[in-house]
C-alpha cells in the first residue's frame, strides 16, 4: 500500500505494469465483465439531500439565475447563512441498508456493481485518511463504500466504484462570485479547495492549469481508495481527459494494475472520451451508443430517469421497455449497460425505481440465457429504428417497433430480441431469409427449432421474406425473445 507519490512510483518502477501506454495496454478486459452485460451504479452523497434538480446541485446552488440558487435561497436561506457544507449534519441516512441494496440489484439480474465513491463535490462515501470530509467522520459516521462492497461480496456481485474528483478542481467557483461561504483563502484539506475559475470543460488545455498540489491530492485519493476496498474496475467522469492529467492517469492505471496482479485478478478502467490511450481501458458512453457493432468492448452508462443522476423530487423516470432496450442493443453492439439508480437521501429506495428493477429482473429471469455470457452475431440486428452513435443519444426519444431486431449469439444458439412487439402474433426475421444466388441471406444453415424464451417451441417456416415465426403476446409488450436452434 503506498501513502505518498514518491511510494506510488517506486511501486510502478518495480511492478509488471509501467506508467506509460504501451505497458498498460497490456491488461486484458476481465472476463467477468464481458460475461456481465448488466450492472448497476448509484449516484447518492451529500448532493442528495436536497433532494432537488440533480447531482449537481453543489454547483448550481452558487450560481445566479439558476433554479437550484433560488431554491435554496428560498428553502434553506442565503448561502453566505447556509452554504453546501451545511448540508453535512443533515446527510444521517437513517433508512441505508446495504444488504437491501445489494439484494434488490441482484433480484433486478445485474451482475456488478458500481457505487460513487466520491463526486465532483469533493465528500467522500468512505473513510479517508486524506481528508476529514467523509461519510465515516461526518453524516452519517458509515463506512458507506466499506458496507456495500461488503454487501456486494457477499451477495456474488462484482464490487466496483468510480471516482469523479477531478472536476472538483472548479466545481465550487461560483461561490466566490459573490456573498456566500465560498470564500478566500483555501487551503487543502478545506471541503471547497480549490474552487478555481470553471473553464470550458471540453478544452483539452484550459486554464488555469491544475497544480501538482492538486494532481498529487487526486493521486493520492485514488490509490487510497484501490488499496482500502480493492474494486474489481474503476469509472472516471470526463474531465480527466484534460491534458493536466495525463501522467497521473499513467500512474493512477499502472498502481491500479500493479495492485491487482498481487490480488490476482484481472481488473479494468471505464473512461470516457479518450482520456486513456486506446486499449488501456474500457471506453463508455454516457446515455448513448454505437450504430453498429464494435471490435473493443465498451458500456453504456445511463440513468433510470432522464433529468438526474441522483433522486430529487421530480423525476422523469424512463418506462422499464426503454431500459431493457438499451441492454439489448448495447449486447447485440458488444457492450454492456451499467444503469444508474439514485437512492433517497435518507437511504432508502423510491418505491418507481424498486417496481423498474424489479420488472428488469423479471424479464431477465426469462430473457437471460441470450444475455449473460453471450457474443455479438454476425448482424446486431435488423429494423428501421437505431440509435445514432454518440453520448446523450438515448434522451432523442426513439419509437421502436416489432420491425427492430437486435441479435446475440449464445451457447450455440441465435436469439433474436424483437424490441417492441406491439401485440402481434407473427414476426419476420429477414436476416433468415431463403437462400438466393443473387441475394444471400446472413445466415444459411438448417434450423432445428424455434423457441419463444417463456413459452417454449413456435411454428416457424422460411421464405423468401425471412424466417417467419408465430409468436404469443407478452405482458406490457416487453421485448420478446426467440431462440433459434441450429442443428
Amino acid at each position: 500500500m503506498a501513502k505518498t507519490v514518491a511510494e506510488i512510483r517506486a511501486i510502478n518502477e518495480a511492478g509488471p505494469y509501467h506508467a506509460d501506454w504501451a505497458s498498460l495496454s497490456q491488461m486484458p478486459v476481465p472476463n467477468w465483465f464481458r460475461q456481465a452485460k448488466f450492472g448497476i451504479f448509484t449516484h447518492w452523497g451529500l448532493y442528495t439531500v436536497p433532494e432537488y434538480s440533480n447531482e449537481w446541485y453543489s454547483r448550481n446552488m452558487y450560481i445566479k439565475g439558476m433554479p437550484a440558487y433560488e431554491h435554496h435561497i428560498k428553502t434553506y436561506g442565503p448561502q453566505q447563512n447556509f452554504g453546501y457544507k451545511d448540508f453535512i449534519p443533515l446527510f444521517t441516512a437513517p433508512k441505508f441498508d446495504p444488504n437491501d441494496w445489494v439484494a434488490l440489484f441482484k433480484k433486478a439480474g445485474a451482475q456488478y456493481y458500481f457505487p460513487v465513491a466520491e463526486h465532483h463535490d469533493g465528500f467522500q462515501m468512505y473513510k479517508s485518511d486524506l481528508s476529514h470530509y467523509n461519510a465515516a467522520e461526518m453524516g452519517p459516521h458509515r463506512d458507506i463504500i466499506g458496507e456495500l462492497r461488503q454487501a456486494a461480496l457477499a451477495t456474488g456481485l462484482h464490487f466496483c466504484t468510480s471516482n469523479h474528483r477531478a472536476e472538483h478542481w472548479w466545481f465550487m467557483s461560483h461561490g466566490k462570485e459573490f456573498d456566500s461561504d465560498i470564500k478566500e483563502p483555501l487551503h487543502k484539506g478545506d471541503f471547497y479547495w480549490p474552487a478555481m475559475p470553471e473553464p470550458n470543460n471540453q478544452d483539452l488545455y484550459s486554464k488555469p492549469y491544475p497544480t501538482t498540489e492538486y494532481l498529487d491530492d487526486w493521486l493520492m485519493r485514488v490509490c487510497e481508495l484501490i488499496d482500502n476496498y480493492q474494486p474489481e474496475m474503476l469509472y472516471f467522469d470526463w474531465w480527466i481527459q484534460h491534458e493536466a492529467f495525463k501522467p497521473y492517469l499513467k500512474e493512477m492505471t499502472a498502481y491500479y494494475y500493479n495492485r491487482a496482479a498481487e490480488w490476482g485478478k484481472n481488473v479494468g478502467i471505464c473512461y470516457k472520451y479518450d482520456a486513456l490511450a486506446w486499449g488501456d481501458g474500457i471506453p463508455d458512453v454516457e446515455r448513448g451508443g454505437f450504430e453498429q457493432q464494435k471490435p473493443f468492448y465498451w458500456q453504456t452508462d445511463t440513468a433510470i430517469a432522464n433529468n438526474s443522476w441522483c433522486y430529487t423530487d421530480d423525476l422523469d423516470y424512463k418506462d422499464t421497455n426503454e431500459i431493457l432496450i438499451s441492454l439489448l442493443d448495447a449486447v447485440a453492439k458488444n457492450g454492456n449497460l451499467l444503469l444508474n439508480v439514485g437512492p433517497r437521501a435518507d437511504g432508502s429506495i423510491a418505491a418507481t425505481d424498486r417496481r423498474i428493477l424489479g420488472e428488469i429482473g423479471d424479464w431477465l429471469s426469462v430473457n437471460g440465457e441470450g444475455i449473460y455470457g453471450s457474443t455479438c452475431w454476425k448482424l446486431f440486428g435488423e429494423g428501421p429504428t437505431n440509435i445514432k452513435e454518440g453520448m446523450f443519444q438515448d434522451l432523442s426519444g426513439l419509437h421502436y417497433g416489432s420491425q427492430d431486431v437486435r441479435y446475440t449469439a449464445n451457447h450455440g444458439n441465435v436469439y433474436a430480441y424483437i424490441l417492441n412487439p406491439a401485440g402481434k402474433t407473427a414476426a419476420t426475421l429477414t436476416a433468415f431469409r431463403a437462400f438466393d444466388d443473387a441475394d444471400q441471406p446472413a445466415f444459411h444453415a438448417p434450423i432445428k427449432d424455434v423457441v419463444q424464451l417463456g413459452s417454449g417451441p413456435v411454428d416457424w417456416h422460411i421464405d423468401a421474406a425471412g424466417l417467419q415465426v408465430t409468436i404469443h403476446a407478452t405482458d406490457a409488450n416487453r421485448p420478446l425473445g426467440l431462440k433459434i436452434i441450429v442443428e
